[in-house]
């Protein structure tokens, strides 16, 4: 009797990245959450240098007690954009007499990578260029999300209600600081939150009262990203979070939650470091103390605005609401903890989460290739005998 082949799930976390640690956590729950039987696990992790490893000891978040590098067992290893690889070349400059590398094939890719490098499409276009399927949005819903100047004149666009903003490099800040705080005070009233264009996890995120503090705050945010976002706070409000699973028109949404901030905002300490299970540590109401059709409202823009990033596999959509008001805030790609406690709410285990994600990334895969990349022309040939138009010179042919 011949046993099925176990699929290969290669799970990156770490990243060059300042969510980094971030990354780790949630790396770490999804290689908890796979199946051991159904699949085969490779760590990989990004040191904050860029440099890549995998091996074993990976596997236990104890190991990142001290330098996990230079454990036994770990090795330095690429990911090739080579579609005759598909995978990650380990110990790619072998040197030595009993030294060589090898390549381990992967079945499908699990990006745990949040913010910059990572969730920002990088990653994504990397796994395109080697053809390997991977989970979460692709290059183009990744890009998008993770730039919120960019998703809000997307959203606007598709009729959903975002809050207004004042966007600027950190070049015109240096430049003509005083002409940037009179064009804000022009457009939006404090309170107002500062933001780096393209980070999460509320890193450089400052919640701005008056003036004296907006300076700080801008220089505080410019130290995170080169262009920066201004934004008109809602206040008395309350913030509600939607988590997504599915591809193209089938989207699932989850129950609805909502944090509890005194400041109606979550720092990085109140969503990390106030437990040991990430988000799911911070203070929350599941489901969200609302209407029914304030419910559904919010899941059904939820999936619209999911839809109009070209968004696939899973997200989780943050909302402010104030009354009958509701503005979206924020999508995340990769969301913290991959919101496991709102689908354990639907009664979907972490298991069951992960085990439909990389489903729906193969099924995304799928459909990829459903299109042609190859298309041969006589162009060149052609070209060849004709000679290059618009060049001047001698051909380099043989040399000078």
């Amino acid at each position: 009797m011949s046993s099925k082949r176990m699929t290969t799930i290669g799970v990156i976390f770490g990243g060059r990245s300042v969510e980094h640690d971030v990354s780790i956590v949630t790396g770490q729950q999804i290689m908890r959450a796979l199946d051991p039987e159904r699949y085969e696990i490779v760590p990989i992790y990004i040191d904050r240098d860029g440099k890549w490893f995998s091996g074993a000891p990976l596997l236990d978040i104890k190991s990142f007690e001290s330098d996990v590098r230079v454990r036994e067992g770990v090795e330095e290893i690429i990911l090739s954009p080579n579609t005759n690889h598909h995978g990650i070349i380990i110990n790619p400059l072998a040197s030595g007499l009993f030294a060589k590398s090898r390549i381990k094939r992967l079945d499908v890719v699990f990006p745990a990578l949040h913010g910059t490098h990572g969730e920002d499409g990088t990653l994504q276009g990397l796994l395109e260029l080697a053809d390997i399927p991977y989970v979460g949005c692709g290059v183009l819903a990744s890009a998008l999300a993770n730039d919120k100047e960019m998703a809000k004149v997307l959203l606007r666009q598709h009729g959903i209600p975002v809050l207004d903003a004042v966007s600027f490099t950190r070049a015109e800040w240096t430049q003509s600081t005083t002409k940037v705080i009179e064009h804000i005070t022009a457009v939006l009233k404090y309170p107002v939150f500062v933001k780096p264009a393209t980070l999460g996890s509320s890193i450089g995120i400052t919640r701005v009262q008056d003036a004296d503090s907006l300076r700080l705050a801008i220089d505080i945010a410019a130290n995170f990203d080169r262009r920066i976002l201004v934004e008109q706070a809602l206040t008395d409000c309350i913030e509600i979070n939607c988590a997504l699973m599915g591809n193209a028109q089938d989207i699932t949404a989850s129950v609805l939650e909502q944090p509890i901030s005194w400041e109606q905002f979550l720092s990085f300490e109140e969503k990390y470091l106030r437990g040991s299970d990430g988000m799911k540590s911070a203070e929350r109401l599941i489901p969200a103390p609302l209407p029914p059709q304030v419910t559904a409202q919010i899941q059904e823009i939820a999936i619209r605005a999911f839809q109009a990033v070209d968004g696939r596999g899973t997200a989780r959509i943050d909302f402010l609401v104030k009354g009958d008001e509701i503005y979206l805030n924020e999508i995340n790609t990769l969301p913290g903890s991959l919101a496991f406690y709102l689908w354990q709410e639907m009664g979907m285990p972490a298991r069951e989460v992960v085990q439909k994600l990389v489903a729906l990334a193969q099924d995304a895969h799928a459909e990829k290739r459903r299109s042609s990349y190859n298309y041969k022309t006589s162009l060149v040939a052609l070209t060849a005998q004709r000679g290059l138009k618009g060049t001047k010179g001698k051909s380099r042919q043989g040399g000078d």
